[in-house]
């Protein structure tokens, strides 16, 4: 089989295009896999024209190469590359060698090495992740040193095509695993063509902060979809934005310090070593030469005051708020409130833990940790807000084990009074009535449709019936299920499964009925749906919660450049919003842009603010 045919439709290898979308470290199980050694095989023999390996589970015998790079740290092994390319574009001429413990050899070194081809799926089968062609079990020898490293291919806005991905194969259940490569044509396939080579980026923009797992995100198309502060924008599932790639370095931390970047910096200078492909984030450079990080200066927002007319209404996501956090994250969530926000006149709390935290021991009760809060927002300048919440039924609303997370409102009572309606806890629904000529909640604060299977394991809707100036304004903060599960945007399925959005979706008809409940009493009431969505404004689940009219999302009032309250593997997307009832035709919505961009987070969402006039 020649290095450029394209995986041939045998009954064998369709055995082994199986075991590749089944995931892990694949091992042949044809006749035609099991067949031997394979003498005097060359690296891009080894890669093939496709995502899968056409030597997938056979000993292949002295293949040669420099080695290219060397990790000593997680996935133990060296990348080495071919210095004799072949005529083929998509046959990468560099892979990588998984020793388990640390490799012996060098960057340079001329090495022979034997052992068994596999295709390993990082994040095992249900990740939908593509496969890394890797060597494993093998022998080596160095046969010398020093050697020139083969030429780096550079990854850049003229080299990266604009096309995202294929299509995946019908017949494959929509994978693009046994595509031929045309990397002329696809992103993807561009940077499968590479896999294990040598590749560098020059200076370019960060587009994803420096984490805690010492990676960072940059893109080498300066101009694609980006947004108004130095990132790139998702803004539909076909704006993947090809430009995009992870960095990460090969020297261990504790050898090199990786650098702290924000979005909008630029890691300026030469970036360069092996392209590999991790279970977070897909194909990243390894660094062996990396760049240095030249500061943008970005800075956090800040909010305009209402005015004595509007009612401010802002979510923010607390990222597991508790009292054995911090007194720092508490001061500077507190700050923010302040400062950045404005100190709005109702505040709707995301991930907002017990008493005690992630301890598992039946504990439900939050009034300590909303104390701890409150008391941190009055010492930094803040109104003494007041608070309502509901209590889950412990271990039921999903979250951090322990943690029972639930929404909260806080309110300044100088400017908003609560209407109380009790009787609400975990599994009593609140409803509406009319009264007056008004629309009203039989439950004031109350949670909505708790029994309903969507809500499952998940944070129950809480709504809340508030009066500014006289007139009402009812509230329903909200966490929707998270998108844990989904297949990423490099899944070997092409377009990825999003598993999660059907959960989100019965989630959104659920807070859509009751809209239309309270719609129905008064027409003209004023309704927000607000909190951490964790869905784009473009998806199916913001479709369903703005059904018949009965919502709009004001994020869409913004540009497209500042759509985005969360950053992900470098694309700044949409997860927290505010949704208006058609009453509320005139607002200034704001996303505020504290925490996302950058490495220093206080929690990785930014809050959103809407002001109106009742």
């Amino acid at each position: 089989m020649t290095a450029r045919s394209s995986l041939p439709r045998s009954a064998a290898v369709a055995a082994v295009v199986a075991a590749a979308l089944a995931g892990g470290l694949l091992a042949a199980s044809s006749s035609a896999s099991a067949s031997g050694a394979a003498d005097g095989t060359r690296i891009h023999d080894i890669q093939g024209s496709t995502r899968i390996s056409p030597l997938v589970g056979q000993q292949v015998t002295d293949v040669t190469g420099i080695v290219t790079g060397v990790r000593t740290y997680g996935s133990k092994g060296f990348w080495f590359q071919d210095p004799r390319a072949d005529r083929s574009a998509a046959t990468s001429e560099g892979i990588f060698v998984f020793t388990s413990s640390a490799p012996t050899v060098a960057v340079g070194d001329a090495v022979n090495v034997s052992g068994t081809v596999g295709e390993y799926v990082p994040g095992g089968a249900t990740s939908g992740n593509q496969s890394l062609t890797q060597i494993a079990k093998p022998t080596v020898s160095v046969t010398s040193s020093g050697n020139a490293v083969p030429a780096p291919v550079a990854l850049s806005s003229k080299s990266v095509p604009s096309a995202y991905a294929p299509d995946g194969d019908p017949a494959a259940g929509g994978s693009i695993n046994a595509l031929p490569l045309r990397p002329r044509k696809y992103a993807l396939d561009f940077y499968e063509s590479l896999e294990g080579s040598n590749v560098r980026v020059g200076s370019s923009r960060v587009v994803g902060a420096t984490d805690a797992y010492n990676e960072l995100w940059i893109s080498v198309k300066p101009h694609e979809n980006a947004s108004r502060r130095g990132g790139v924008v998702y803004g539909s599932y076909s704006a993947q934005n090809t430009g995009r790639i992870q960095i990460q370095q090969l020297a261990p931390v504790a050898q090199q310090p990786f650098p702290k970047a924000d979005v909008g910096d630029v890691l300026s200078g030469r970036t360069e070593g092996p392209l590999d492909f991790n279970q977070f984030g897909g194909y990243t450079l390894t660094a062996r030469t990396l760049g240095t990080v030249t500061d943008f200066g970005q800075v956090r927002e800040a909010t305009r005051e209402q005015r004595g007319g509007e009612l401010a209404v802002a979510t923010y996501n607390v990222e597991n708020l508790d009292p054995s956090d911090p007194r720092e994250k508490f001061d500077a969530l507190a700050a923010a409130v302040v400062d950045n926000l404005a100190s709005p006149d109702i505040l709707a709390l995301e991930e907002i833990q017990d008493n005690n935290g992630a301890k598992n021991d039946g504990t439900v009760a939050a009034d300590e940790t909303l104390r701890k809060f409150i008391t941190a927002i009055t010492a930094a300048g803040g109104p003494a807000y007041e608070w309502r919440s509901i209590d889950p039924v412990d271990k039921k609303d999903g979250g951090e084990p322990g943690g029972n997370i639930r929404q909260v409102f806080l309110f300044n009572p100088e400017r908003v009074s609560f209407t109380a309606r009790p009787g609400g806890d975990a599994v009593t629904p609140t409803g509406v009535v009319r009264e007056k000529g008004r629309a009203a909640l039989t439950l004031s604060p109350g949670r909505i449709d708790p029994a309903n299977a969507a809500w499952n394991n998940s944070r129950k809707p809480l709504a809340g019936e508030f009066t500014f100036r006289g007139r009402t304004v009812f509230l329903i903060a909200n966490h929707f299920g998270s998108k844990g599960g989904d297949e990423s945007l490099v899944s070997h399925h092409q377009p990825p499964v999003r598993g999660s959005e059907v959960k989100r979706l019965e989630q959104a008809k659920s807070v859509n009925a009751f809209v239309k409940d309270i719609l129905k009493a008064q027409r003209d009431a004023d309704v927000l749906v607000l909190g951490d969505i964790n869905d784009f404004e473009f998806s199916a689940t913001t479709k369903a919660l703005t059904d018949g009219g009965a919502l709009y999302p004001a994020v869409k009032s913004l540009p497209k450049s500042e759509r985005y309250s969360y950053v992900y593997q470098g694309n700044s997307q949409v997860l927290d919003q505010i949704l208006t009832s058609p009453s509320i035709d005139d607002f200034a919505y704001d996303s505020v842009h504290i925490n996302a961009e950058f490495a220093d987070q206080n929690s990785d969402h930014d809050p959103q603010v809407l002001r109106f006039r009742p």
